[in-house]
């Protein structure tokens, strides 16, 4: 087959630059899987394949992007797929969930061994409610603690957001849980952590990492961040220093010295969780903080700016 011929081609992945994002997990699952995959060609990678085999598939990183394709490619492959040291995120689970909804027999989302039975030729129809979305929520909850709100979050999983809500309570927020619903109080002024690590589910997730600094930022007494997922996901860091937060990065680590108040100031969002760090910071600044590169956020919440409006925040978004 002439390679310009081929009947699936894709472009590379795209997103926020927080550092290599490689997709040589994916691939390499896909040739172990009987896809010939060709090397790059004007921007697009071309794949082809007669049938898909079931594998036995090690990651060599539990990647939530590469455990969820590997799910999927494995419904209609030919035989049996193991997931060896998958991705263990609440995700997963869901979309288990919702493949054993359409007739596939699968098991183990949630623990390092996913094993799906192939062979399937018809899915049946089905209704699926998507979870909630964790990191959204936990964006919320720092929103009060850094400004010592008070607010309750409905229709959330508390069990999701355990190391977020472990270290709001180390940082002086009272939290009351209920089944889907998340009550936080936030304090006078946070108190420091000594150290928090990102990690892959069930650890602290590297997608609550910048909005934590903010929120860290103007703590009493010095905390540090290890950041152990993406290697450059300190951009929003520059920007709250413009804010008047006293933060120093070597490599992976950041030690974040807690400032009595941020100052209003124009900063740019270069990426989407770095970006709603800045709307936190404004909302706890002295003065008004105009944020710039919206785009980012709204990639990833859906018009955060009404939402916070309706719990007492002074915000707006200008063309």
């Amino acid at each position: 087959m002439d390679i310009e011929q081929c009947a699936n081609n894709f472009s590379h992945s795209g997103g926020c630059e927080i550092g290599p994002r490689p997709i040589d997990l994916h691939l390499k699952a896909m040739r172990k899987m009987g896809v010939k995959v060709h090397d790059a060609h004007h921007g697009f990678i071309y794949c082809e394949a007669d049938k898909l085999k079931g594998a036995d598939i090690q990651l060599d990183f539990p990647s939530v992007g590469a455990t969820e394709n590997i799910m999927l490619a494995a419904v209609f492959a030919e035989g049996d797929t193991i997931i060896r040291h998958a991705a263990r995120e609440p995700e997963i689970v869901d979309l288990q969930k919702f493949l054993i909804g359409m007739g596939v027999d699968i098991t183990g989302a949630g623990t390092s061994i996913i094993r799906i039975k192939g062979n399937n030729k018809k899915l049946r129809d089905v209704e699926h409610t998507v979870i909630p979305d964790r990191i959204v929520a936990g964006t919320y909850l720092v929103a009060a603690a850094i400004t010592g709100g008070d607010i309750t979050l409905r229709s959330v999983m508390p069990e999701h957001l355990i190391p977020v809500i472990t270290y709001l309570r180390e940082c002086g927020c009272r939290i009351n849980t209920k089944k889907n619903t998340i009550h936080i109080f936030g304090p006078t002024r946070p108190k420091a952590i000594d150290i928090i690590r990102t990690l892959p589910y069930p650890g602290f997730p590297t997608d609550m990492q910048s909005q934590f600094i903010s929120l860290l930022s103007i703590a009493r007494g010095t905390s540090i961040f290890v950041e152990t997922i993406f290697e450059n996901r300190y951009k929003h860091v520059e920007e709250l220093m413009r804010m008047g937060a006293d933060i120093k990065l070597e490599g992976r680590l950041a030690v974040i010295k807690g400032v009595k108040g941020l100052t209003g100031a124009t900063v740019t969002a270069r990426d989407l969780r770095g970006g709603a760090a800045l709307v936190l910071a404004g909302l706890a600044a002295e003065g008004t903080t105009v944020v710039s590169g919206t785009k980012h956020i709204d990639r990833g919440y859906e018009k955060i700016e009404e939402r916070l409006s309706q719990v007492g925040a002074l915000i707006t978004r200008e063309e």
